[in-house]
């Protein structure tokens, strides 16, 4: 063999697993991995400090769900469009952050925040305008939703209703994902413990969703070490698991 030739086959076997991972990912849920979608809400200052150099450090791609409102998205918005041109999905989470403050443990909710009083239409308004925010952030027009709170009712009428086709999904409310599918928000536990809860779906080809907010700060936090352990599992375990933005993973359910 010569000596060009056994550069070109060990370039050969460096390439392999990076094209069987890709090829791999590619082929979801057939390949009956599971989908796991990371994903983060609330533009925190903690999620750019630290769950973002997690996340590059093994090109894993996530999902961070901005409230427009937010000081942190104003202060560091060059941070948050680079994020978007690395490949990470910029979310829907509305201009301010309404959610229900007759539910329990709610009394932080501002009243003109407050779902409860809010109408139908002022939610498809607000929702709109934050579309319209982000395409000046990313440049783009398919557009996934995280409703705060996970709260549905405007003045007691299901806004998500009115609201769906200005999504390509809206997460928990979308049908294509109620079987075999495990939703979790984690905070304040171990490493171990999110490896645990990753662990409990064992379906082929199912979905796990992990909605984070703090990392290492912030409020309803993990810590980065627990994160970072997470994230790691992840990259090493890539044969199981299929780890990307939650718009490309409901992107596959299409094709």
């Amino acid at each position: 063999m010569s000596k060009f030739q056994s550069i070109l086959r060990m370039f050969r076997l460096m390439l392999l697993p990076l094209l069987c991972i890709a090829s791999a990912q590619a082929d979801w849920p057939a390949d009956g991995r599971i989908a796991v979608s990371l994903a983060y809400d609330d533009a925190l200052a903690s999620q750019l400090d630290h769950a973002l150099p997690d996340l590059n450090r093994h090109q894993l791609k996530a999902s961070f769900y901005v409230v427009l409102s937010s000081p942190v998205l104003a202060s560091r918005m060059s941070e948050w469009q680079a994020l978007a041109e690395q490949g990470h999905e910029l979310g829907n989470h509305t201009l301010f952050h309404p959610c229900r403050a007759s539910l329990p443990n709610r009394d932080w909710v501002d009243p003109e925040n407050n779902l409860d009083t809010l109408s139908v239409a002022h939610m498809s308004r607000e929702v709109q305008t934050a579309n319209t925010f982000l395409h000046a952030l990313d440049g783009k027009t398919a557009r996934t939703f995280t409703p705060p709170c996970f709260d549905k009712l405007a003045s007691g009428e299901n806004y998500l209703t009115a609201i769906r086709t200005q999504f390509t999904s809206i997460k928990g409310d979308d049908k294509r994902l109620e079987i075999g599918s495990t939703w979790y928000m984690p905070s304040d536990i171990s490493g171990d413990a999110l490896i645990a809860q990753l662990k409990e779906n064992t379906q082929r080809g199912g979905f796990v969703s992990f909605t984070f907010h703090g990392v290492g700060g912030d409020h309803l936090a993990v810590s980065t070490a627990a994160h970072r352990q997470l994230v790691d599992y992840l990259a090493a375990h890539q044969d199981q698991y299929y780890v990307d933005s939650y718009i490309n993973i409901v992107g596959k359910l299409d094709e």
